[in-house]
């Protein structure tokens, strides 16, 4: 078959490090193929040369078997290439329907021709099951509602090659299935795809061939029909993966998380969170899933204090801190691993030295008579560094916005871990991440619980929530639908509970 990509020897480096060391890739027509490898091996490195965002220093690019040079993404877009970038690149400012346009907007005599844009939006968004509020600004609507304006961007491109870089990273599974039927339908239509992705089922679902990247270098493409998801997992992180999260029985102690009748109203004055109440007990994980857009989010940012509760009341270790600030929490002993790691895990212009002491740089050893000591951080920087095996080009003084998605991840997670709080909020803790850093997360969080912390864990990752928890609880429309203990349950019963089967009444719950 006909080639739609050839990336010949392709070189891109970057101070300190080679993201990309003479690597040759190639995509067939209408095929889709995924790339695999470890966070930082050059996946979103080498996509963002065939994009245009980056010049690499050595190597050949062909575009339908026509020699190009890529110069920036108006570039790849003339020449029909589109990408959804891991990072959305969107105006938060701006409505929906304006990011989706903007670089290619129609006009109707001198006038911008909204109506017509609306339109054809509106009609791929229901063709593809990708529903968007297109009026909508931006900073207002969820991440996962951001990741399906991304992949419209692209569709209202008409764009023939498309590369997905980890479009899963914020979907439900129901959404996910949908998004691999999309794909599918996409390349027998005459579309190229090229996904980007660190889940091993969805390239078993979705992919005709895998080329793995390790460090920067080429390990292998494999037919994935003939090729075992362990056989790829190995090729991608050097070692063999244990899959299995393996979790002694514990007897939960007190309760350090009380949670009362809590209800949250948003700005349009819709309630999100409607009368919750739960508790988490020190020594235990208390799951919590739902699909997206359900109240999770919400009530993370009451817990937090990052939004203001309407109703009800939150106890910390017995203490009332419903209305306490976000600094207040933290000393009285809450972590919180962000959903989003840019709005609020991050400062993205600090180095990672300074981001890993965001919560304790006032206290010692990392100050002292008013003086940072950046001796000390930099030590407890580079001990995070090697436990968490983060990867980076400089070292704690790299500044984080140049890290790639998964290893800004473990800066979060290795920061909250390591202050050791006596409740972890942790939000989508391995979104981005591929199976050697999961594999190591889940056995930091489990080590937490078995420490005798409490832990409220939010995923839409169904098997992660059955993995680590051991209670979940379903949010259905703000509420919380019913407690399930996860040796009890399966996929197909959560899945019915998030969409509002009552378990209790056996019923499926109308909240209109």
């Amino acid at each position: 078959m006909e080639n739609a990509i050839e990336m010949i020897n392709i070189t891109k480096e970057f101070p300190g490090i080679k993201a990309v060391d003479n690597v040759t890739f190639t995509l067939k027509k209408q095929e889709i193929h995924a790339l695999l490898g470890e966070n930082g091996a050059g996946k979103s490195t080498l996509m963002s040369v065939l994009f245009g965002l980056y010049q690499p220093e050595s190597g050949t690019i062909k575009v339908n078997g026509k020699e190009v040079i890529i110069n920036g993404p108006n570039k790849a877009n003339d020449l029909g290439i589109g990408m959804v970038h891991q990072h959305f690149k969107l105006v938060e400012d701006f409505s929906v329907v304006e990011n989706i346009i903007l670089g290619y907007e129609p006009v109707k005599g001198l006038k911008l021709d909204l109506d017509s844009a609306r339109k054809k939006i509106l009609q791929l968004s229901e063709q593809y099951h990708l529903n968007v509020d297109v009026d909508a600004k931006v900073e207002n609507i969820s991440v996962g509602m951001q990741q399906r304006v991304e992949i419209l961007k692209m569709l209202y491109r008409d764009n023939d090659i498309l590369i997905f870089d980890e479009p899963t990273a914020v979907l439900t599974p129901q959404e996910i299935d949908e998004l691999m039927k999309i794909m599918k339908k996409l390349t027998k239509e005459g579309k190229s795809i090229i996904l980007i992705t660190h889940k091993l089922k969805e390239i078993k679902m979705v992919a005709d061939r895998c080329t793995i990247l390790r460090r920067g270098k080429y390990e292998g493409t494999v037919d994935v029909a003939n090729t075992e998801t362990n056989v790829m997992a190995n090729m991608m992180v050097g070692r063999e993966v244990d899959f299995k999260v393996d979790k002694e029985d514990k007897e939960p102690g007190e309760i350090i998380l009380k949670v009362e009748n809590l209800s949250m109203i948003n700005d349009k004055k819709i309630k999100v969170v409607d009368n919750v109440s739960f508790e988490v007990r020190r020594g235990e994980i208390f799951g919590l899933a739902g699909i997206e857009g359900n109240g999770q989010t919400d009530l993370i940012y009451g817990l937090t204090g990052l939004k203001k509760i309407s109703e009800g009341k939150i106890l910390l270790k017995g203490k009332d801190i419903s209305y306490a600030s976000i600094k207040a929490r933290y000393e009285d002993g809450m972590g919180h691993i962000p959903e989003d790691r840019h709005k609020h895990g991050l400062v993205l212009d600090f180095s990672m030295a300074e981001n890993m002491v965001l919560h304790s740089y006032n206290h010692r050893p990392y100050k002292k008579n008013g003086v940072i000591q950046e001796q000390a951080i930099n030590e407890l920087c580079n001990r995070l560094i090697d436990e968490f095996d983060i990867r980076s080009s400089q070292g704690s003084s790299t500044i984080v916005r140049t890290m790639s998605g998964g290893n800004q991840q473990k800066v979060i997670v290795a920061r909250e871990i390591d202050l050791s709080p006596d409740l972890l909020l942790i939000v989508q803790p391995t979104r981005g991440l591929d199976v050697g850093a999961i594999e190591y997360i889940h056995r930091q969080i489990i080590e937490e619980r078995d420490k005798d912390k409490a832990i409220l864990l939010v995923s839409l990752e169904l098997e992660e929530i059955l993995d680590l928890s051991d209670r979940i609880a379903v949010m259905f429309e703000g509420k919380i639908m019913g407690e399930v203990n996860p040796k009890n349950t399966n996929e197909q019963e959560l899945g019915l509970m998030m969409v509002g089967y009552d378990k209790e009444m056996e019923v499926i719950v109308d909240v209109k």
